[in-house]
């Protein structure tokens, strides 16, 4: 006996080839950058954002872009219908990764095995860590094989957000490590802010992200490679306890069911102040910050020692 979901394709299908034969002519291409490349990526849906035209997909290593990993994509206008269907969790699925400079989406995207999965999460909303909130002292390890801890930054208003070194998607990791370093150079011009903040970028993937590839990762966003002291922004990890314990404090999830059967951080972005008193300031989900809007939120954080926390985005 079919499933709902088969025959609610079927009939997609159905109506979309009937509409194709009465206009006599075949579905209008879209015109394509010159600068586009493609990808093929195959996984399994973790989580489904039809508002936010966003799927959560554990993926396979993609082809000459980037390893396996659990993290949330665009989906095409074309490409849509598949919320109809509905796509839902635990669904198998082939796409096309289609990145263009500073966009990605995924298009032609076909469910090829419906979910009998009972535990992927239906939502990647979780409350994690709200204005006003005691930073805890976790532990880390910086891009000096340092040993750190959140207490170190009390008195200075601290900035920070998650990466992974191998993830090149535009408007992931790589847009979160371009904003700070834009962040990092506005501050440089203004000597009394500057020491007065921090900023730190903390990797989710401490297996391969070692102290030596972070600090060769943070060099090149700053720009001065060897001559780069990372007084200011530094880059750290530690042991999977660890960086799962300051991930799950802002409310970032774990997925039990990664490609290769591991546990697996869902990565969905977060970055956040923590005021100079050691409190969440401010809490940001998502890309779509601007560096100009958090300079302006850190120059509030430094000039209110109680930091009196503001209404997370």
């Amino acid at each position: 006996m079919k499933t709902k979901k088969t025959l609610a394709l079927i009939l997609l299908t159905l109506c979309v080839a009937a509409l194709v034969a009465l206009s006599g002519c075949r579905p209008r291409q879209r015109v394509r950058s010159a600068t586009e490349k493609d990808y093929e990526l195959k996984g399994k849906v973790v989580a489904v954002e039809k508002d936010k035209h966003l799927v959560t997909v554990a993926h396979e290593d993609i082809k000459d872009y980037m390893p396996g990993m659990t993290m949330p994509f665009t989906v095409a206008d074309d490409s849509a219908w598949v919320f109809e269907v509905p796509l839902t969790p635990g669904d198998q699925i082939t796409a096309t990764l289609v990145v263009d400079g500073a966009k990605s989406w995924l298009e032609n995207l076909v469910i090829v095995k419906e979910s009998t999965d009972t535990t992927s999460p239906s939502s990647l909303e979780t409350l994690g860590a709200k204005p006003g909130d005691e930073m805890p002292n976790y532990r880390l390890v910086n891009q000096d094989a340092k040993t750190i801890r959140m207490q170190d930054y009390r008195g200075k208003a601290l900035l920070l957000t998650f990466i992974y070194t191998r993830c090149p998607q535009p408007d992931q990791c790589t847009l979160m490590s371009s904003n700070f370093a834009a962040i990092d150079q506005d501050l440089q011009k203004q000597p009394d802010l500057y020491g007065k903040t921090h900023l730190l970028s903390i990797s989710f993937d401490p297996e391969y992200d070692t102290p030596k590839v972070l600090r060769s990762y943070g060099a090149a966003f700053t720009g001065k490679y060897s001559d780069e002291t990372f007084s200011h922004w530094e880059f750290a990890s530690g042991t999977a306890d660890e960086v799962k314990g300051i991930a799950q404090f802002f409310g970032l999830r774990y997925y039990q069911n990664g490609p290769s059967g591991e546990e697996q951080v869902i990565h969905s972005l977060r970055t956040a102040i923590i005021g100079p008193d050691g409190k969440v300031f401010k809490v940001y989900r998502g890309n779509d910050w601007k560096p100009d809007e958090l300079l302006t939120e850190l120059k509030t954080a430094v000039g209110n020692t109680s930091s009196a926390p503001t209404k997370s985005k």
